[in-house]
């Protein structure tokens, strides 16, 4: 018998720690669901050759761009709606308590979510722990470094994710071991592992990426969708900016050399998000900007569009329901006290609708940074990483604000807008407020805005006043206080994994 998915049954998941295990104790010896087949020895050829690991490496990278809902859909709703950047949307159970802060560990969202990221997390061991033992002799080292790197990056960026969702959670590196009759009591914590440290999450994603800086792809210009040594770089960046290991002065050296790989500010906003002439196409792909996108062309085209607006390349394809994400009066109002035009033009724009949930049907916004099935989702991108160092020159222990207002005024002078005052200039708390607001206009419905208040302790003082400044929200279920800067972990997983605990608050 072959256990395909134990954690449909009795066990935790097979794509937790590994692909597949056999309760027989015979091995397989022919190709299956699991195997590639056996040495002479008996052991398990997980790889038969250097195609199929790179076969398996094309999987990692087709999950960033078909399974858009852990990796997009789902942040955004966190990201946006359960910060003051936008409404849930809909008036569906499992997404209006990111709005009203209630959500519980029943939750379908983040139920799913959980169980996908182990599923890409099981993905990357696979490779990662394999493919040193493929016997090809046209495979060299130097290309199976190469394969690991990129796992590991991919890895990075699943564990990423993770513990600044649920802070402290199951950190695995390995496959789990085959469990048979004779040593299901040895394997046993394979299946059901115990939490790590949110410290411990992050130094195991600081060793992929640094360890991935050695032997993966250099930046491509002309391609933006592999795991490149710039992307470990933006990673970091973003890693050391967090409080479990914060290095400001890394933050800004990884910042410094995504600009020495070439990175830079397009000159036009439109060029991340437009489309083209003819509205058939997207605009540009691979800009200097984009550090790391999911591509999509004719024939695999960006369904998620349709759950958050309209496709512009198929105009009323299912626009007879709400959508998620709808953009709240505050951000609206944030663009307009600044006179941000260009970045709201290509941030928000306004449809007639059949539905009237948070404002009327004859003129309803919607976010709009994926417009068409063309549109390329961007996992990293310059500015996001520029405006990190600009943090980290505001908030290291000897503070350098005008080297901090000199980047946040070329982002706001891309956008036609003015350089911040001098009494700005001269204030840190000034400067926080002022990189918080210019990271909202700039990254707004990018998946930062949570994460943001998040990583500058400002959950409370924002979100507990937004309620009364917008009277499009839904009614807080309760206030936002330290325990709420975790989501909770889902039941089914506390249920089948009693080391599981769940975070305080819920």
């Amino acid at each position: 018998m072959t256990l395909k998915y134990i954690y449909q049954g009795l066990l935790y998941s097979s794509l937790l720690i590994c692909a597949s295990c056999s309760l027989v104790k015979d091995p397989l010896d022919t190709y299956s669901d699991v195997t590639e087949g056996v040495t002479e020895d008996g052991v398990q050829i997980v790889f038969k050759d250097k195609a199929a690991a790179q076969s398996h490496l094309t999987t990692l990278y087709n999950q960033m761009r078909d399974r858009q809902e852990h990796w997009y859909l789902d942040l955004l709703l966190i990201a946006e709606s359960h910060s003051d950047n936008a409404y849930a949307g809909t008036t569906g159970a499992e997404v209006v308590p990111f709005e009203t802060n209630s959500i519980e560990g029943s939750n379908s969202v983040i139920a799913r979510d959980w169980d996908r990221y182990m599923e890409d997390v099981a993905r990357a061991n696979r490779l990662i722990n394999n493919v040193d033992s493929v016997v090809d002799n046209t495979f060299s080292t130097a290309e199976r470094e190469q394969i690991k790197s990129q796992g590991k990056i991919f890895r990075a960026m699943v564990l990423f994710d993770m513990v600044r969702l649920w802070g402290s959670i199951p950190v695995i590196t390995r496959e789990g071991r085959n469990i048979t009759s004779g040593t299901i009591g040895e394997v046993y914590g394979d299946y059901f592992p115990a939490q790590n440290t949110e410290e411990e999450a992050y130094r195991q994603i600081e060793k992929d990426l640094t360890e991935a800086l050695v032997s993966a792809p250099d930046n491509d210009a002309t391609n933006k969708t592999l795991f490149t040594k710039s992307v470990a770089r933006a990673l970091l960046a973003k890693v050391y900016a967090e409080k479990p290991i914060r290095d400001y002065a890394k933050v800004i050296q990884y910042a410094d050399q995504l600009a020495a790989d070439g990175f830079d500010l397009v000159q036009d906003f439109s060029d991340l998000f437009g489309m083209n002439a003819g509205g058939t196409d997207a605009k540009m792909r691979n800009t200097k900007e984009s550090i790391l996108e999911a591509q999509f062309f004719s024939g695999n085209g960006n369904w998620v569009t349709w759950m958050l607006g309209r496709d512009l390349t198929n105009y009323n394809n299912s626009f007879t329901w709400a959508k998620w994400v709808t953009p709240s009066r505050n951000l609206i109002k944030a663009f307009q006290d600044e006179g941000d035009q260009e970045r709201f033009a290509e941030s928000v724009v306004y449809y007639e609708t059949t539905w009237s949930n948070y404002y009327p049907a004859n003129n309803y916004p919607f976010m709009y940074k994926t417009r068409s099935a063309f549109n390329s989702i961007i996992k990293f991108r310059y500015a996001d990483v520029l405006l990190l160092k600009a943090e980290a020159l505001i908030m290291r222990s000897n503070p350098d604000l005008g080297a901090a207002a000199d980047i946040i005024d070329r982002i706001r002078e891309r956008a036609s807008l003015g350089k911040l005052s001098n009494s700005v200039r001269s204030s840190k708390d000034a400067m926080v407020n002022a990189l918080l607001k210019e990271r909202r206009l700039e990254l707004a419905f990018e998946g930062q805005r949570w994460f943001d208040l998040v990583r500058l302790n400002k959950v409370e003082e924002v979100m507990n006043a937004v309620y009364a400044k917008d009277s499009g929200r839904k009614p807080l279920a309760y206030r936002f206080n330290q325990t709420s800067y975790r989501l909770p972990i889902p039941q089914a997983v506390i249920d089948q994994n009693p080391k599981i605990i769940q975070n305080p608050g819920y």
